[in-house]
């Protein structure tokens, strides 16, 4: 978002044509949308920044960086880093797969082009509806070093991320694989060998190369858009009896919005957490007004910046739950774009996402209309 802006400075204009079906491929849709969409928020993109100090945001240290059990495993950046999912790469024996909005890490990129000199068969989806020319520069790289690389189609975002290894294991990303930005958001990743989401991930990936319509299988606990993703998301905040807790980048369709106030208006503890923007102005008083307990961090170099994507349901409970991905809150997001997150009642995994939330509520501040 903090980038977006700085772009948008420059005199670079983006006018995000939508096109919604279940089968996506996508050939073609209706020209902007509201702001939020045409803004492509859905991926909003912070700027680069140094790795903020402790003092900063001192709950953020809180929580572990990693956590999980059986075929999930969740990593909470920045704490916990990308090394595990370096290593993915570099120990990667027949093959890769990747879908990501934006790649900007010389590091993964080296990877891939020594992945492919060695003989795996290394393919790459690549954004170009709303980030080909910051993708431009990887694409260019990655196709001069034996990478099967290819650009989504122009007509849809593909603001999925999603890296996936030898068939057996993908990592479900709420980050961008931009370096810059690692050490300064709050992201997280799932790493999933769970054989139903896998050989669901893969043959989406294959369609998506390919420029193929395809409706995406939900595997074991997968949430696609523009697919399920809004109404999965709506059946954790909907099943909530007594706690919610939510952190995301946007807060701009008035359907996640209103069923954040149902929750609280039954009785459910609803806590939302968020890197503060007056755009959101509106929908944070309503939730306010509600009885949402609304905090944000400031949009500052100084304090990390929300870029997760999660909702934890019922956290320590026996009915509790998360979903956790790429989508943000928005139309585009939603109902449009290519993304892909997780619905899981995997203790571990919720274990360290609720924790991480905990920690970022503890030092955020009460929202107040900017």
């Amino acid at each position: 978002m903090r980038r977006l802006f700085a772009i948008v400075a420059c005199g670079l204009l983006l006018v995000m044509a939508l096109a919604g079906c279940k089968a996506l491929s996508v050939s073609a849709g209706p020209t902007a949308k509201a702001k939020t969409d045409s803004k492509s928020k859905s991926d909003s993109k912070p700027k680069a920044k140094a790795k903020p100090a402790k003092s900063s945001h001192p709950a953020a240290a809180h929580p572990a960086a990693a956590g999980g059990s059986g075929t999930l495993q969740v990593l909470a950046e920045p704490k916990a880093g990308v090394g595990a999912i370096y290593k993915l790469i570099t120990g990667a024996r027949s093959s890769v797969e990747l879908t990501m909005y934006e790649l900007k890490d010389t590091t993964a990129e080296n990877d891939l082009a020594a992945d492919a000199k060695r003989g795996v068969d290394v393919q790459v989806i690549l954004d170009s509806h709303l980030e080909k020319s910051r993708n431009t520069a990887t694409y260019d790289f990655l196709s001069a070093h034996r990478v099967h690389v290819t650009w989504a189609d122009a007509g849809t975002t593909y603001h999925q991320k999603t890296l996936t290894v030898d068939g057996k294991t993908s990592v479900v990303m709420t980050l961008n694989m931009v370096s810059e930005d690692y050490s300064g958001t709050r992201d997280f990743a799932v790493i999933d060998t769970n054989h139903a989401d896998i050989t669901a991930i893969v043959a989406t990936f294959n369609a998506d190369f390919a420029h193929r319509a395809v409706t995406p299988s939900d595997g074991a606990d997968l949430v696609w858009s523009p697919t399920n993703s809004q109404s999965s998301i709506l059946a954790v905040i909907n099943g909530a009896k007594h706690t919610l807790s939510v952190e995301n980048e946007e807060m701009g369709d008035s359907t996640i919005t209103d069923a954040l106030v149902a929750a609280a208006h039954r009785g459910v503890d609803v806590e939302v957490i968020m890197t503060a923007e007056s755009e959101w102005d509106s929908a944070f008083s309503q939730l306010e007004s509600a009885g949402v307990h609304v905090r944000t961090l400031a949009d500052s170099d100084k304090v990390l910046y929300i870029h997760a994507k999660a909702v934890v349901a019922d956290a320590g409970r026996s009915d509790q739950q998360v979903f956790v991905g790429s989508e943000n809150f928005s139309k585009a997001s939603l109902g449009y774009n290519r993304e892909l997150g997780l619905r899981t009642v995997n203790k571990a995994v919720i274990s360290v996402i609720s924790a991480t939330l905990a920690a970022d509520y503890a030092g955020a501040k009460a929202y107040s209309a900017s």
